[in-house]
């Protein structure tokens, strides 16, 4: 791989390849999402330049251009909550990326006190640990990326989902089968007590991370401050024509649908990493990363 190529989530780029971004789109490009809003909005903007232009006869010295003044002071205020927006969202990110670096850690780290513990020519251990330990990564995964687990924290049923059930809680019970393998062996004096105590961090780690990749999952932005920003938004972007349109004319419908694209945009963005535990281009890549904990533990335990 070339040096400067680094991986974002799935999608590998290049970071100095401007072409490539500038000429090239992917399915989650946020114009593809916003194209029948930049339809309406571009309607919109021709249809208030029209009847201020035919039939308002507003002149260029009228009260109507103060609107513009608006524009500029909530303007200001839009950026901020944006930036907080997207600094909130890229934080729930990187705090995921950072529970599953852990995760390969804790694996590796637990594959590698295994490997010194149990005898090189225990293979029935040996084997039970290889499979099991990568398990967790698997079934994690799989975990955050159902629907049912989104929707734990809900009061109200979900009639929609089928089989909606909480009670069965697949990394817990991975985990359930490492403990009961470690106190058979710790029952057996195949591991001693302090030998006992040397694991429990590492097994103990996997809930922890479970648990906060879920409180990730299943804990989104406040309902009240998301529709706020879109709200805002919106009212902001259909109230500037009424300004633009005494002093710009038709180049009004441009520079309206542009606002309301990068606005929008980052709004979208934010709403696509704030949760990256989901299947898309920029969610993290759990499924890679489970297959590199599953061959570092076979090489480690082999």
């Amino acid at each position: 791989m070339h040096r400067d190529t680094y991986f974002y989530s799935m999608i590998s780029y290049n970071p100095k390849d401007w072409m490539r971004f500038l000429f090239s789109f992917h399915k989650t490009e946020t114009i593809r999402q916003l194209f029948p809003l930049l339809i309406f909005i571009s309607l919109y903007s021709w249809g208030i330049v029209y009847i201020e232009a035919n039939y308002l006869k507003l002149s260029e010295s009228s009260h109507a251009k103060n609107i513009t003044i608006m524009h500029s002071l909530l303007g200001f205020a839009i950026s901020m909550l944006l930036v907080f927006r997207t600094n909130t969202a890229y934080d729930r990110w990187w705090e995921g990326r950072k529970l599953w670096g852990a995760l390969v850690n804790n694996s590796r780290n637990l594959a590698v006190k295994l490997n010194s513990i149990l005898p090189n020519d225990d293979d029935k251990n040996r084997s039970f640990f290889k499979k099991i330990i990568p398990l967790f990564a698997s079934e994690l995964r799989a975990h955050l990326q159902n629907e049912k687990t989104r929707l734990a924290l809900d009061e109200n049923p979900h009639p929609e989902i089928q089989g909606f059930d909480n009670s069965k809680h697949i990394p817990n019970q991975v985990v359930m089968l490492m403990m009961n393998k470690i106190n058979l062996l710790h029952r057996d004096k195949q591991i001693n007590d302090f030998q006992l105590l040397f694991l429990n961090n590492e097994l103990q780690s996997f809930l922890d991370i479970c648990g906060a990749c879920e409180r990730i999952k299943n804990t989104p932005i406040p309902y009240s401050y998301s529709a706020f920003i879109k709200k805002f938004i919106f009212i902001y972007v259909i109230t500037l024509p009424l300004g633009f349109a005494l002093s710009l004319g038709l180049l009004t419908i441009p520079v309206v649908v542009f606002i309301f694209y990068v606005l929008a945009s980052l709004e979208l963005i934010a709403e696509e990493i704030e949760d990256p535990f989901g299947k898309d281009d920029n969610d993290l890549p759990m499924q890679k990363i489970a297959e590199n904990i599953g061959r570092n533990v076979q090489d480690i335990l082999h």
